[in-house]
C-alpha cells in the first residue's frame, strides 16, 4: 500500500496536490485536495486490464472549464454542507428562518454556490493507505448556522474496498448530510451504462415534487420498473419509465448501522460495485442531465448515461421534513457516515 503526492495545479494562490492511493491488486484511486474530489479509481477487469472507472479530469484547469462550470456534475466531489436539494432554499431550526443560497432554480443544491466541492482542503496523510482532508466552515457560510468542522477519511484496502468516512462536529444545530459525487462507469467509458446490471435493496423511495425537492412523503414501489430488488438491466428500466434514474431510495436502518444498499455489475467487463452504507437513504443517478461534451483529456467520453452515483446521505430536503432522520447535528454532537465502495472483477 502507498500513497504518492503531485501536484496539480494552483487556486486563489495556494497549491492544489494530488493524492494517488494504491493496493496491491492494481487499484489506483486518485484524489485532489480542491473540493477533495476523487479525479479517477483504476480497476482491472476480468481480463487483468487496468482502466479508469470514474469520472474526473487529469488537470486542475478542466475543473474551471466553460463546459464543465455550465453543466456542473460535480464529478467525484465531496459534498455539503448538505447534499442534495433543500426547497426553496430555506428552514427554520428553533424557531428561526435559514435563507441559503439559491443555486437551483428557488433551491438550495448541494451546499450551494460555494459548497465544499469548490473548497481547498487539508490534506493529513495518516497512513499508507489512509489519507484524511479536512476544512471549517464558517457560520451562515451559504446561508447555514454554526461554525462546523469537518473532515474526510478515504481508505483503499487490500480487500478492494474504497471506504470513505466522514466526521463533523457544530458549535450550533445545523443541517448537515455529506456524500461523494463519483460517476461509475464499469465499461471504462466504452458504452454507456444502460447495459449495467443494478439492484438496490429496497422498495422505498422519497417522493420528488416538481422542483425536485422531495416532499415527505415515502413511496412504496414494490412491483414497479424501479423496484430493483431483484437486479435489473438500467437500460431496460430507463426505457420503462421514459427517464433516467433520479431516485433517491430508501433504507429501513433506524440505527444508522453498515449496512449493503446496492450492487452493480457489468457482465462485459466482469467488473462489479457493491455499496455499503450506514446512511438512510442513497441517490442512484445515471447522468440523465450530464452534457455530452464532457470529456477527459484524453478523450475518454463522458455525458447522457455514460456514468451512474450511489450518493448515500441523509433525506433530501432533510431540514424541512418533519422527523427525517439525523438531518439535523446538535451543537457539540459528532455526525458520523460511512461508505464502502467494493470492487470486483
Amino acid at each position: 500500500m502507498s500513497i504518492n503526492k503531485s501536484k496539480f495545479g494552483s487556486y486563489q494562490n495556494e497549491k492544489i496536490y494530488l493524492f494517488s492511493l494504491k493496493n496491491k491488486n492494481g487499484i489506483e484511486c486518485k484524489i485532489t485536495n480542491y473540493g477533495a474530489t476523487i479525479t479517477s479509481i483504476i480497476v482491472p477487469n476480468s481480463k487483468g486490464e487496468i482502466e479508469n472507472i470514474a469520472c474526473g479530469f487529469d488537470a486542475l484547469e478542466s475543473y474551471f472549464g466553460k463546459d464543465y462550470i455550465e453543466n456542473s456534475p460535480y464529478f467525484g466531489s465531496t459534498i455539503g454542507r448538505y447534499c442534495s436539494q433543500i426547497k426553496n432554499a430555506k428552514f427554520s431550526l428553533n424557531g428561526k428562518e435559514f435563507q441559503l443560497n439559491t443555486n437551483c432554480g428557488d433551491n438550495n443544491l448541494h451546499g450551494g454556490s460555494i459548497g465544499f466541492d469548490k473548497r481547498i482542503w487539508k490534506v493529513e496523510i495518516v497512513s499508507n493507505n489512509n489519507l484524511k482532508m479536512s476544512l471549517v466552515s464558517k457560520d451562515l457560510e451559504e446561508g447555514f448556522p454554526g461554525n462546523v468542522e469537518v473532515s474526510v477519511l478515504f481508505s483503499l484496502t487490500d480487500e478492494n474496498e474504497l471506504s470513505i468516512e466522514y466526521t463533523a462536529t457544530p458549535d450550533q444545530d445545523t443541517p448537515l448530510s455529506l456524500t461523494n459525487h463519483t460517476y461509475f462507469n464499469l465499461d471504462a467509458f466504452s458504452d454507456t451504462v444502460e447495459n449495467h446490471l443494478v439492484q438496490v435493496h429496497t422498495s422505498k423511495k422519497q417522493e420528488i415534487d416538481e422542483t425536485g425537492a422531495g416532499t415527505g412523503k415515502i413511496l412504496s414501489i414494490e412491483g414497479k420498473a424501479d423496484d430493483l430488488r431483484e437486479g435489473k438491466k438500467i437500460g431496460t428500466v430507463h426505457k420503462a419509465m421514459g427517464d433516467g434514474f433520479e431516485h433517491f431510495y430508501v433504507f429501513e436502518n433506524t440505527n444508522f448501522d453498515l449496512i449493503e444498499v446496492a450492487k452493480i455489475s457489468s457482465e462485459k467487463s466482469g467488473r462489479s460495485l457493491t455499496v455499503s452504507s450506514t446512511e438512510p437513504c442513497m441517490l442512484l443517478y445515471t447522468g440523465k442531465y450530464t452534457s455530452d461534451n464532457l470529456k477527459r483529456e484524453n478523450g475518454e467520453q463522458y455525458g447522457k448515461y455514460r456514468g451512474f452515483c450511489c450518493e448515500t446521505h441523509r433525506y433530501q430536503n432533510g431540514p424541512n421534513i418533519p422527523n427525517s432522520p439525523k438531518s439535523i447535528t446538535k451543537a457539540g454532537e459528532e455526525f458520523k457516515s460511512s461508505t464502502i465502495f467494493k470492487f470486483e472483477w
